[in-house]
């Protein structure tokens, strides 16, 4: 479970819905591992949680190297969008896409 409160609101990853997870396949014990979670709260705002190893887009710098992190960002329905439409090539995305963005989705 992640918290972060940013403007006065709170936002959890274990009490959001979680809408779509990227995991770029490496292992959780490697170096280069990344994910990146899109979330909705129960009020309708969306949030991604990414988290990432030592050698991933996540990397901090520490004494003597760089660690991995974890990070809660604030995003909006577009960019939501966008997340999702980047990743259609994957079933569970193509029905997130769906599910809460059909409206904006037409036959070619």
């Amino acid at each position: 479970m992640t918290i972060r409160v940013i403007d006065g609101k709170r936002y959890n990853t274990e009490t959001a819905t979680e809408i779509y997870s990227f995991w770029n396949g490496y292992g959780c014990g490697d170096f280069k591992t990344y994910t990146k979670k899109l979330y909705r709260t129960k009020k309708g705002a969306w949030f991604f949680f990414e988290n990432g190893g030592a050698l991933s887009c996540m990397a901090e710098p520490c004494a003597g190297g760089t660690s991995g992190s974890s990070a809660i960002s604030l995003t909006d329905e577009d960019e939501a969008f966008a997340f999702l439409e980047q990743h259609s090539d994957d079933s569970a995305a193509l029905k997130a896409i769906e599910e809460h963005f059909g409206d904006r989705v037409v036959d070619a």
